[in-house]
């Protein structure tokens, strides 16, 4: 009795063995570089889409009056704290204007616009309360973000309406210090000693963020939309317009979801969505026609990122179409935590004000790493400067150089269409102590372009099957 209760005990555990052997190798790690696509494909299925409970809550109920004049700040906060003290659910905005201050969202609620309703934002610069943000990469306590949550679970912003920031050259934008979006002498600005270049400071001196104050008198204009530390996020199909500062921003937050979202806004630094310290974000079916960078993922910036030191990864673009920007998607500048796996793919690219289609920048006070980047089935109509722009000596607010050599490795472009290409194919210049390492054009056709490319200490440069200008480009012709 007792050997037959052993071999049935033995062939049980032999079974669980065997079934957890064949589940280790199904689940095999599939190596980026040699199928990246594969793992694009595996970053998407690990994505968790938010999901909310069947209960609608209508800000009218809670007070809030259309019209776009009267202030419903308290009836948005009371809405979603009703919301989510009940399990969560759909906060429902109807077709009218809303005026409102910051709106800050909580656990399992799904902000959701309805077709014709536009939130009007107020441009008081001191209905913003200080909270934990962060400004060009660096974190502090500054104004809230428009949208914002922090440290939250489950939540969203839905629906077919209007997130109306409305910045512009008489508010939010002046405070960038230049003429062009209304600042003229007697205006305070970022760029005084006692703004930006402190924060950038306390950075250096790893200053503890909750004593970095910002706020009022300091010029350093919110984000948009912004999670902070959350966890299943997503932001669909709305329209944003007039944004103060970067629009969608991703800080800290794993398995964000961007979709179908509109953006035109042309302020100074309006960057369409700017994945920070992020991991598995998916921005889709979106269109950005922006002031700035179409999407620019960042990492932190100098002192600040090292001391963090976080990477953005598993970041994926597709579907999207990039109309006006300094590029279309971009790594950097502040990138100094690194970024890693970044896939675009199914694109369009169209714009005589779209100065490049991809672009890497960083410089040796940023440092940083950006290393398999995979571009594939892109259609470009027009870009002014470059299709491809890796430039590792970025220089912006006077002198940044520094100890910190930055690193760009596993570049490729593939199947990719250019009708007017601008100055260059490959605009690419690096370190010699720390060269770019493989960038790879395969399939690539560019027409229209001043140069095929223009080159300095890249190592591994391959243009496989490329035609520029109507001739194919001789892979062995190629120096630095």
């Amino acid at each position: 009795m007792k050997n037959k209760q052993f071999n049935s005990l033995f062939s049980f555990s032999l079974i669980l063995i065997v079934f957890f052997l064949f589940s280790c190798s199904s689940q095999k790690k599939v190596d980026v570089l040699t199928n990246p696509w594969k793992v694009k494909q595996q970053i998407e299925k690990s994505v968790v889409l938010p999901s909310f409970a069947n209960k609608t809550y209508s800000i009218l109920d809670y007070g809030a009056k259309s019209g776009g004049q009267i202030d419903n700040t308290e009836a948005f906060k009371k809405v979603i704290e009703v919301c989510t003290n009940n399990g969560g659910g759909k906060v429902v905005i109807p077709a009218g204007q809303f005026l409102t201050g910051p709106i800050h969202l909580d656990n399992n609620v799904n902000l959701h616009l309805e077709e014709g309703a536009e939130v009007l934002f107020s441009t008081k610069s001191s209905d913003y309360p200080l909270v934990k943000t962060s400004f060009e990469g660096t974190e502090c306590m500054n104004h809230s973000p428009l949208i914002y949550a922090y440290n939250k679970k489950n939540i969203a912003v839905t629906g077919k309406g209007i997130l109306n920031g409305q910045a512009n050259n008489e508010n939010w934008w002046f405070w960038c210090g230049a003429k062009k979006y209304g600042w003229s002498e007697g205006k305070g600005n970022q760029n005084d000693p006692q703004n930006r270049v402190r924060l950038v400071e306390s950075g250096e001196q790893n200053v503890p963020v909750e004593k970095r104050i910002y706020g009022e008198g300091s010029y350093l204009r919110p984000s948009f939309v912004e999670f902070f530390g959350c966890t299943d996020a997503l932001i669909k199909d709305v329209k944003i317009i007039n944004a103060p500062f970067w629009v969608i921003h991703p800080m800290k937050s794993i398995n964000v979801t961007v979709d179908g979202v509109t953006v035109e806004s042309h302020g100074p630094n309006n960057d369409g969505c700017d994945p920070e310290y992020s991991k598995n974000v998916i921005i889709k079916n979106c269109s950005f026609n922006t002031g700035d960078d179409c999407i620019a993922i960042k990492a932190g910036k100098d002192g600040d990122g090292r001391r963090v030191g976080m990477k953005s990864e598993n970041i994926i673009v597709e579907n999207c179409k990039m109309l006006d920007g300094h590029g279309g998607v971009v790594m950097g500048s502040e990138m100094t935590g690194g970024i890693r796996n970044v896939f675009v793919e199914n694109c369009e690219m169209d714009s005589p004000n779209l100065d490049r289609a991809i672009r890497i920048k960083s410089n040796s006070r940023r440092g940083g790493i950006v290393e398999n980047v995979f571009v594939r089935n892109i259609a470009v109509g027009q870009v002014a400067e470059c299709v491809l722009r890796i430039n590792m000596f970025y220089n912006v607010y006077g002198n940044q150089t520094g100890n910190f050599i930055p690193q760009v490795k596993n570049v490729m472009l593939e199947n990719v269409k250019v009708k007017d290409g601008g100055k260059y194919g490959i605009l690419a210049k690096g370190y010699k102590e720390l060269p770019i390492e493989n960038v790879i054009f395969k399939n690539v056709i560019i027409d229209k372009v001043g140069e095929a490319y223009s080159i300095e200490n890249v190592s591994n440069l391959q243009l496989i099957n490329t035609i520029i200008n109507g001739k194919k480009v001789d892979n062995t012709k190629i120096e630095n």
